[in-house]
């Protein structure tokens, strides 16, 4: 037992110290569970630090999505009202600019996991690292990605899609 066995030297070095039992322990002993959980702690603080960043940047980058789209649906609407009054339907033009808000934001995070992928390969090689990047992460990266897109590109394809032809 560890703890048994850290008593056992801890009170053979008080012994071969010569200290008394009202004095403090002039030594301190650490086995390797107490590293262990102080490395977990560490990692699991900087897991949430990590997450939190990530979902800053998925904030920003989302609202930066949604102002393109609500930028392009202000240019293109005499050609929203146009293929309104030709026989498109809402659920089309919704279509169109939702495909157009997942097209930026998937594009935008494979740029960010190529470089991600650069980046890792890039520390690796010079700090002699090993780094192993998992292919779920990616997939997952990629499908918050999409979500991203049409959350944030919902409400510019909506708007779009409620034009009136007559307005545009």
């Amino acid at each position: 037992s560890m703890s048994e066995a850290e008593d056992k030297i801890r009170s053979l070095l008080r012994q071969r110290m010569r200290t008394t039992e009202g004095q403090p322990d002039p030594i301190t002993l650490r086995n390797m569970t107490e590293m262990l959980q102080a490395q977990e702690e560490s990692s699991r603080v900087m897991a949430m630090l990590l997450a939190a960043v990530a979902s800053v940047s998925l904030i920003v980058g989302g609202i930066g999505i949604m102002n393109i789209m609500l930028v392009s649906v202000t240019e293109r609407t005499r050609e929203i009202g146009l293929r309104l009054a030709v026989g498109a339907r809402s659920r089309d033009i919704l279509t169109q600019f939702l495909v157009e808000a997942v097209t930026l934001s998937v594009l935008g995070g494979l740029i960010g996991i190529a470089l991600g992928v650069g980046g890792s390969w890039m520390i690796a090689e010079i700090a002699g690292w090993q780094t192993q990047l998992s292919t779920a992460s990616i997939i997952l990266a990629v499908s918050f990605s999409a979500v991203v897109g049409i959350f944030f590109g919902f409400y510019p394809a909506r708007k779009a899609a409620s034009l009136l032809p007559i307005q545009a």
